[in-house]
């Protein structure tokens, strides 16, 4: 079995494949001030309720944005896996050419979005990760990433609202049953969600328009991460809802680098 790991600022996701399947996924605060040890035990805990032996997973695959918790990450399997994890990085063996002035500054999680995206649905896509920042990938039809956009999450536009209006407070992410809101939680729930997607459905158009000059075929647009469930029911731009999207990509990843995990004699 494979533990894929996908490390964002705000969550972290583990997710266990036997072969191509998902099995498993547990969601985790990532909290920078952790040790390997302390991630070892949430993960031990995470296969005990899930009845999987240790001794099952023979990989690990780690796709993070936050450098610092890589290494945590890397010796965490290091120590309880006994394995060298992949980490996902645009130097890797792609099956993909990423069309960025440096390909080096694109974040893994989209590389492993544009990765699995087009393994599922081919191309052309735009990929809408909604996260910590929302970010738009654009796939090519033969699969090269094409570039994209990056913007303010859901969620950290609500925290960060709440936080810089004093009498504003901090609301739950859900959908008001109207545009006008009648008090200041569904008035700010307005604003924040039906704005999102106001916001996504026009950025979307933006990015099927100077794609169309490339690509013959329109774009397929897929949603993941999150509040991609949440967003896919409010939107009927968005086609598919994937919110394994990233793990998916980790495991396609390992795969194609065939990457072979070299056990540690034990003495």
């Amino acid at each position: 079995m494979l533990l894929a790991i996908d490390i964002g600022n705000t969550h972290t996701v583990f997710g266990v494949y036997k072969k191509s399947k998902l099995i498993a996924d547990w969601r985790a605060t990532s909290m920078l001030q952790r040790t390997e040890d302390e991630v070892g035990t949430q993960v031990k805990l995470f296969l005990v309720e899930a009845h999987i032996p240790l001794k099952e997973i023979q990989g690990v695959a780690i796709s993070s944005v936050v450098p610092n918790l890589t290494d945590v990450f890397a010796m965490m399997s290091w120590k309880y896996f006994k394995v060298r994890p992949l980490i996902i990085t645009s130097a890797l063996n792609l099956g993909i050419t990423i069309h960025y002035d440096d390909p080096n500054s694109v974040g893994a999680d989209r590389i492993c979005n544009a990765v699995a995206g087009y393994a599922a649905f081919g191309g052309p896509l735009i990929i809408i990760d909604f996260g910590t920042a929302t970010t738009y990938d654009v796939v090519a039809h033969n699969g090269d990433y094409l570039g994209g956009v990056i913007a303010p999450g859901v969620e950290t536009s609500a925290v960060d609202l709440h936080r810089r209006a004093a009498k504003l407070p901090k609301v739950e992410l859900h959908f008001p049953k109207s545009i006008i809101g009648k008090d200041t939680v569904s008035s700010m729930q307005a604003g924040i969600l039906f704005g999102t997607i106001d916001a996504m459905e026009g950025m979307v158009r933006r990015i099927q328009k100077e794609l169309s000059k490339i690509e013959k075929k329109t774009a397929t647009v897929i949603a993941t991460g999150g509040f991609s469930s949440l967003m896919a029911k409010n939107s009927n731009l968005i086609e598919e809802c994937v919110p394994s999207l990233v793990l998916d990509g980790v495991r396609l990843i390992y795969e194609n680098v065939n990457s072979k995990p070299k056990r540690l004699k034990i003495f």
